[in-house]
């Protein structure tokens, strides 16, 4: 009796996990959808950089208290990696999309090629990790990016754009792969996460605030557009999403993790119809069923690689 109720009680922990790393996902899509919405509210009243600034500036403030406080002493040998992290995966990532929109890359496009991470984490994962997909978690990404582009067709456009422009935005997504994977393999992943996503936006801010200050100043602008969207950024995109980013990838691995941002532009068009009256269309629909199927497959075979390894295949 005791081996069954053993079992039964490892069967439980495996659920219990597994049910928080499916909260922890669905939470990630939406506060990580919820970005752009925050961008449409604050763009119209100031320069991008300015509202990115302001962003990781009042989240990192709103953090440091706790980061102080709370969780072990800061020391310089641990800081420093976090603020490479938060070159990386914050002032890298955004800023690559940022700048690919202000040079007139179609926003539709820059989307759909962030949303290429899971691709760029797989492409990295074996000369950064020594870690090579399966061949079911390649299949199941191109999946889901298939899903990204059946969501996405509609609003894809070329313009008249230099072509160095569109390298912009997969720049910002692989400096996003390469700190997902480097924080893997860090000695300083143990640090909380308030504390690691404190110093990665104040030193997201601090770069940040060189582009802010070439676009004119880095001033706010004191009206109730750009704080309300600043104040969503920094709540809810940042805090909110980044949290669970790390959350998420301290439970599992980062093919999983990376793949289940592939709903994020189905969802942000959710979003912008609910909040905006946008209208939705079929391929939306169709899309997110296709990278729903796709993140199932590379978490499916993520889970299987996992059991063959502890089982000595």
């Amino acid at each position: 009796m005791t081996e069954i109720a053993a079992r039964a009680e490892n069967s439980s922990s495996r659920y219990r996990a597994l049910a928080l790393l499916l909260l922890l996902e669905a939470g990630l899509i939406v506060t990580w959808s919820a970005g752009f919405i925050g961008v449409r509210f604050a763009s119209d009243h100031a320069p991008i950089f300015l509202i990115l600034l302001w962003r990781s500036l009042i989240s990192g403030l709103l953090l440091l208290p706790a980061a102080l406080l709370f969780g072990p002493p800061l020391r310089w040998r641990n800081i420093w990696p976090q603020i490479l992290f938060g070159a990386l995966a914050m002032s890298g990532y955004l800023a690559g999309f940022a700048l690919a929109i202000a040079f007139g890359v179609p926003t539709g496009l820059v989307a759909l090629i962030t949303d290429m991470l899971p691709l760029a984490v797989a492409l990295l994962s074996w000369p950064i990790l020594g870690q090579a997909l399966t061949g079911r978690q390649w299949i199941g990404s191109l999946i889901g990016f298939a899903g990204v582009l059946i969501a996405s067709a509609h609003s894809l456009a070329l313009g008249n754009v230099a072509l160095w422009a569109y390298a912009l935005p997969v720049l910002g997504t692989l400096s996003l792969a390469v700190a997902t994977l480097l924080q893997k393999r860090s000695p300083s992943i143990g640090m909380p996460v308030h504390q690691s996503l404190c110093i990665q936006c104040l030193s997201a801010a601090a770069i940040f605030s060189l582009f802010a200050w070439h676009e004119g100043g880095v001033r706010p602008v004191m009206n109730a557009g750009f704080i309300g969207g600043v104040l969503w950024l920094a709540i809810v995109a940042t805090l909110g999403s980044w949290s669970l980013y790390y959350l998420a990838l301290r439970r599992s691995s980062p093919a999983r993790v990376t793949s289940v941002v592939y709903l994020s532009p189905p969802v942000t068009m959710i979003w912008a119809w609910i909040m905006f009256g946008e209208p939705l269309s079929v391929s939306i629909a169709l899309g997110l069923a296709v990278s729903l199927a796709g993140v199932i497959i590379v978490a499916r075979a993520q889970q299987q690689s996992a059991r063959g390894t502890r089982g000595g295949f």
